[in-house]
């Protein structure tokens, strides 16, 4: 899912020196890709059940792969936006079933397991990323052929995977109080979603107005690499201090990170805001998630993603008329927006006592009662 959703960014540059996509075409097939997501994500609310089965499983691995591997057969953009919406649309599927599976495993056992979970996001990025660093790719092709390949060897170790049971419904799971609270966490999660993806639309390029060169794709690979591992430490946090809590710090690190390279030239800021988004966003992603289902909110994890994936849609939108100045113009209302996020947090994290961290030790005590049972 990593590869099929991200690679788009590091090929961007091949396109549009060899396949002759103009500024349009990208954000048109930016766009097409993000309605796609979200198109998926609301498939998962509506149609849980449709969705939650071992054959919509390995249907979107597969059309992920296909939608890779038949981008360089298409010559014109409208075919490409249509190929980038549909891979948008199994990414989402993906993205959804994995969530609730891997939260669903995880409960009784240590809460890091869903943290190296969502890690592979941040290693498709980074192989995405060293793939046009480190391997003779020399055309646009070529670049998704191999993306192609990288997809389908990852995706036959996933081929196996079970979906997650359907949450039974209860009555009481979106009534009072935590209805508000997860229509606070809603409405955070979405500003992410929008502050995020102009992060990762014009990271790259804003890096290299300033900086001509490698230095974008390497700041993009370091972003992977910083996504990786971050997940699981956002995860071990998560075990001594509230979500609301980490939300919010996470968010103030990655509205930093955001604005370093926007203010500063140089490949010191460059790197270091590619840590700071890197390992961010995706912890932001879990936390959320983890939290949406704390709140035992029907369907909370489709209709997070959902909120995440329209927030996307509107990102580019929203930088539009900014971005004729200099992509650092689309960084600094990025950074803007992830903080209005982080105080959303700071919302959350004063007013929803459910969830508030667990006496300490308490998770290891359910730990030890469900391997002695």
């Amino acid at each position: 899912m990593g590869i099929g959703r991200f690679v788009y960014t590091p090929i961007v540059p091949f396109m549009t020196a060899q396949a002759g996509l103009a500024p349009g075409g990208t954000g048109l097939l930016a766009t097409a890709n993000y309605l796609g997501y979200f198109a998926g994500a609301l498939a998962g609310s509506l149609l849980p059940r449709l969705v939650r089965t071992v054959t919509t499983w390995r249907s979107a691995l597969t059309v992920n792969v296909a939608a890779l591997a038949v981008m360089p057969v298409a010559r014109d953009v409208l075919t490409w936006a249509v190929i980038r919406a549909v891979a948008g649309f199994a990414s989402a599927v993906l993205f959804v079933i994995a969530v609730d599976w891997m939260l669903d495993h995880a409960r009784g056992r240590s809460a890091q397991l869903p943290g190296w979970g969502f890690g592979g996001v941040g290693l498709g990025i980074a192989l995405s990323a060293g793939m046009l660093l480190l391997l003779p790719v020399t055309g646009w092709r070529a670049a998704w052929w191999v993306s192609a390949a990288l997809a389908a060897a990852t995706g036959a170790v996933a081929w196996r995977m079970r979906a997650a049971r359907a949450p039974a419904s209860s009555a009481a799971s979106a009534t009072g109080r935590p209805r508000t609270w997860f229509l606070v966490l809603l409405v955070c999660y979405s500003l992410e979603g929008v502050g995020y993806i102009i992060a990762g639309t014009f990271l790259v390029a804003a890096i290299g107005q300033a900086s001509p060169g490698p230095l974008g794709n390497a700041a993009w690979l370091v972003v992977g690499l910083a996504a990786a591992p971050s997940a699981a430490l956002w995860a071990m946090a998560g075990t001594r201090w509230s979500r609301p809590a980490l939300l919010v710090v996470a968010l103030l690190v990655q509205a930093a990170g955001i604005c370093l390279p926007a203010l500063l030239g140089g490949a010191a800021p460059a790197l270091i805001g590619a840590v700071a988004f890197g390992g961010t966003f995706i912890g932001v992603s879990t936390t959320a998630l983890a939290a949406g289902r704390d709140l035992a909110f029907p369907g909370a994890v489709a209709l997070l993603t959902a909120g995440y994936s329209a927030g996307q849609v509107l990102g580019p939108l929203l930088v539009n008329p900014v971005v004729h100045h200099g992509y650092r113009s689309a960084l600094l209302v990025s950074a803007a927006v992830v903080a209005l996020s982080a105080l959303t947090a700071a919302w959350l994290r004063s007013g929803c006592a459910e969830l508030r961290p667990a006496p300490r030790g308490a998770g290891r005590r359910r730990e030890a009662t469900s391997r002695a049972r």
